[in-house]
């Protein structure tokens, strides 16, 4: 069985380097080839992608998060250029728009937004979307901005209505362990109604942890139970629906198809 973490926080799971290899080696062990690492801010990605240049099967992703907006470096448009040049890095994000944390003013936040997905047109890159009660504004923003390699909505988490409306983009939705928890109504029906070729699925280690290993931090190595609850869902083989994630993130990441 094959799997790809299309959203793991490395650097937030352990903090020495070692250990963070570790969590790249467990995580393989549960079939997990590939994890794309997320990182919040373009410091944070600098020391992550440093400590992770002797693992193989890491991918790189490289933004300013919702989360820094506030707190963002002089310059740091021209350092995320510089980034992207980087061997493994396959997408620009997390970034996006959360209005219920308010990090920064909305918009801060927009202008960030846009000039990440302007930043990601130029560099032939898809871009990671973090969304937090802002659905609409990024449809809004994409439907005009939306770069050529398409967007992920990663750990999606509004409703079917919010998805119908974004299938019209290039666009994917990434679930994450939050799928196998109680009263997910609106989840369970968004992921039903998905064309299969538009899901792929994400650890958001060590947040999100799946409901088997409830209350401990999240680790990539539990991604299988993620694809359980999918598999569930959809009403797929296990297997089947594995191979159909896998080929999806290949994609979704403009990476060659592997046998």
């Amino acid at each position: 069985m094959r799997l790809f973490d299309t959203h793991c926080h490395i650097g937030l799971i352990h903090e020495d380097y070692l250990e963070q290899l570790l969590a790249v080696q467990y995580a393989k062990r549960a079939g997990v080839r590939h994890i794309v690492s997320i990182c919040n801010s373009l410091t944070d990605f600098e020391s992550v992608y440093n400590n992770l240049r002797s693992a193989s099967g890491v991918y790189h992703a490289a933004g300013v998060s919702p989360s820094e907006s506030g707190n963002r470096i002089d310059g740091w448009e021209q350092k995320l250029e510089k980034l992207l040049s980087l061997k493994r890095v396959v997408a620009v994000g997390e970034t996006g728009l959360d209005y219920v944390k308010n990090f920064a003013p909305k918009a801060t936040q927009v202008e960030i937004f846009i000039k990440h997905l302007e930043i990601a047109r130029r560099n032939d890159l898809p871009v990671i979307i973090h969304n937090r009660q802002a659905g609409n504004d990024i449809l809004d923003i994409l439907s005009t901005k939306i770069p050529d390699r398409g967007a992920i909505f990663h750990c999606y988490s509004e409703d079917w209505e919010l998805a119908r409306k974004a299938l019209d983009l290039p666009v994917y939705f990434s679930f994450a362990g939050n799928i196998t928890y109680k009263n997910i109504r609106k989840l369970i029906e968004t992921l039903e109604k998905l064309p299969e070729d538009r899901i792929l699925i994400e650890s958001e280690s060590p947040f999100m942890v799946p409901a088997l290993y409830s209350k401990r931090r999240n680790k990539p190595e539990y991604l299988p139970e993620t694809l359980k609850a999918v598999a569930a869902i959809r009403k797929t083989d296990v297997e089947e629906m594995a191979e159909i994630l896998y080929s999806n993130s290949l994609r979704a990441f403009n990476l060659p198809p592997e046998d």
